[in-house]
């Protein structure tokens, strides 16, 4: 029991590590992809699916709140707040999608948790703002975040094999 608890932790650590590092990556590169303000691939929610699919609700929300902790920390107040904001509604849908009796795709989870981080963004803009202004920006942020849930679907998906190969949990039962 202690061995497997020891494991879980270790492993939180490590997807903890990994995020940040895709974090760190993604906001070097999406500015040279050219995409609109607002706009992120993802990379680090990759993460965050991979620990509610496979390690559960706790290790997952524990993941959302340091990486908006991570956020905060070198991107400011406003980042911090609206990475909160969006990583909990979108781990929060998936969460609820996930225990559905007939579960959804890979790909469902992970555009619904992508369009469902982009409102919570959206609506801590608002609260921000003060205003509903910010919600005119939601047809943008809903193209995107069809187009990046598909690509983290799409990506954890080709990460599972590899990690199965490694001994890691690629099995949801």
């Amino acid at each position: 029991m202690r061995n497997q608890k020891t494991r879980q932790v270790a492993l939180s650590g490590l997807l903890f590590a990994l995020a940040m590092a895709l974090s760190f990556v993604e906001s070097t590169i999406t500015p040279l992809l050219g995409l609109m303000p607002g706009i992120k691939i993802g990379l680090s929610n990759i993460v965050v699916m991979y620990a509610l699919f496979f390690m559960g609700f706790g290790p997952a929300l524990t993941l959302a709140v340091l990486k908006a902790f991570f956020v905060l920390l070198t991107r400011g107040a406003v980042a911090g707040m609206l990475s909160l904001y969006g990583g909990l509604l979108s781990l929060a849908v998936m969460a609820i999608l996930y225990r559905l009796p007939r579960r959804p795709t890979w790909f469902i989870l992970s555009v619904s948790g992508s369009l469902a981080h982009n409102i919570g963004q959206l609506l801590g803009a608002s609260v921000i703002l003060s205003s509903n202004l910010a919600l005119a920006y939601a047809p943008v942020l809903i193209i995107s975040g069809l187009l990046m849930g598909a690509a983290t679907s799409g990506s954890l998906s080709a990460l599972l094999p590899a990690l199965s190969r490694l001994g890691f949990k690629t099995d949801p039962r």
